[in-house]
């Protein structure tokens, strides 16, 4: 397996306070973390006005390139915990019942698979079978706000398999500010592929792969396109899918009887 280091921080905050711990934590791929983070000055009471401003957020600091510090997930009072990226939807929580006991550790489903910088691209190595999330997320008010004709921002992705040129590439699905989604070929219709029907609400326009196949092995490539103001972002991602890794068959132990020696060969 390999090893997966955990660099996140953990902030709470009410009025004229704050609490922060940090942590880095190296384990194998497909275990559980518990990232601990615990401050009982965050107990929510119930009797004072100012406990309504109690809040409590995790963020996550990438290491590759390109990235910066980002909201994973955040919580307040007598509200359902919100999970930012869809990456992280379903694999990263705290206990519902932090603000009793004051326990706001985050927990994390490691995925197994390996992510990396090779100098140009994320590379994804993720076993046959499971499922993937490549992210693409920018939560600028430019890319979320502004809805008419003028100004629409358009988001796509594409697909291209080895040994195909990069103006073949196969377009996958095209999201539109206005509300409009052109899907194309199957694999969104069999529910193979998905992007967030919100992407635009929360500017996350990852895209989800689940079942993966050695077909689906290529390069994936996500861009954003505001018309109005010429701008386009794009992020590019290597995907790579391996078999599981196959344990050693293992023999039995022979006995010998009444200390008899095993005979030579």
């Amino acid at each position: 397996m390999c090893p997966c280091v955990v660099s996140a921080w953990c902030q709470g905050s009410r009025i004229g306070d704050g609490v922060v711990e940090t942590k880095n934590i190296t384990l194998p791929a497909g275990s559980r973390a518990v990232l601990p983070c615990h401050s009982p000055r965050m107990v929510w009471t119930r009797d004072q006005l100012k406990d309504r401003q109690r809040a409590v957020h995790w963020d996550v600091v990438h290491s590759s390139p390109g990235y910066s510090g980002e909201r994973i997930l955040d919580m307040s009072p007598g509200a359902r915990q919100r999970v930012y990226n869809g990456f992280n939807k379903g694999r990263i929580s705290i206990p519902d019942f932090a603000f009793t006991d004051g326990n706001f550790s985050l927990v994390i489903n490691i995925r197994k698979e390996k992510r990396y910088w090779d100098g140009e691209k994320t590379v994804f190595v993720v076993l046959l079978g499971s499922s993937v999330v490549l992210p693409c997320v920018n939560r600028r008010a430019l890319w979320r706000d502004g809805l008419q004709e003028d100004q629409q921002q358009v988001a796509h992705w594409d697909f291209q398999p080895p040994g195909v040129r990069p103006n073949k590439a196969d377009r996958l699905v095209d999201l539109y500010a206005s509300g409009e989604r052109r899907d194309y070929g199957p694999l969104f219709a069999q529910s193979k592929m998905s992007v967030a029907e919100d992407a635009f609400t929360f500017g996350d326009f990852s895209l989800s792969i689940s079942d993966l196949k050695p077909a689906d092995k290529g390069l994936y490539s996500c861009h954003l396109h505001h018309h109005y103001c010429g701008l386009h972002e794009r992020r590019i991602f290597r995907l790579t899918v391996t078999p599981p890794l196959l344990r050693e068959p293992t023999t039995s132990p022979r006995v010998f009887l009444n200390d008899e020696l095993e005979p030579s060969k």
